[in-house]
């Protein structure tokens, strides 16, 4: 079985792809972050005063894929070889994901279905530089979630 978006090669054209649509939107301020060492790409953009943060797990998707592939010892490479490979389709992949999910919250804003707020409201920054999410999990205000 295929991984949706294993196989896309999209990568920065779709960053860009989402600075066009959130300028179309009405967005006044966009930026992207890749940060190797966590393995996420940050995208913040500002819709009206309010600021938005999201991240997304390079590694999370690696997992998955190494999940989808996993390795074994016909392959002509090594284990470490093959996690990178992941990684690699992880760094491309990530970049649609969050085009497309954003898109998609766009889109439900745009045609009545959600609220702003709601559509993002996880991803809203609060006066702390904390997102509505990673407060509430601070707060312990959610259950554990995997």
């Amino acid at each position: 079985m295929t991984l949706p978006y294993e196989n896309t090669t999209a990568g920065g054209k779709a960053l860009a792809e989402l600075q066009t649509l959130l300028r179309g939107f009405g967005c006044s301020k966009f930026g992207s972050m890749l940060d190797d060492e966590a393995g996420e790409l940050l995208v913040q953009f500002e819709y009206r005063g309010q600021m938005v943060s999201v991240k997304a797990s390079m590694k999370g998707y690696a997992a998955a894929w190494l999940k989808e592939h996993p390795y074994t010892s016909r392959m002509q490479k090594s284990k470490a070889q093959h996690e990178a490979k992941a990684m690699e389709v992880a760094s491309v992949a990530v970049y649609s994901i969050l085009r497309d999910w954003i898109k998609g919250q766009i889109t439900a804003i745009q045609t009545g279905v959600l609220s702003f707020e709601g559509a993002f409201l996880g991803q809203l920054l609060l006066p702390s530089g904390k997102t509505v999410l990673e407060h509430a999990r601070l707060q312990k205000i959610l259950g554990e979630t995997a």
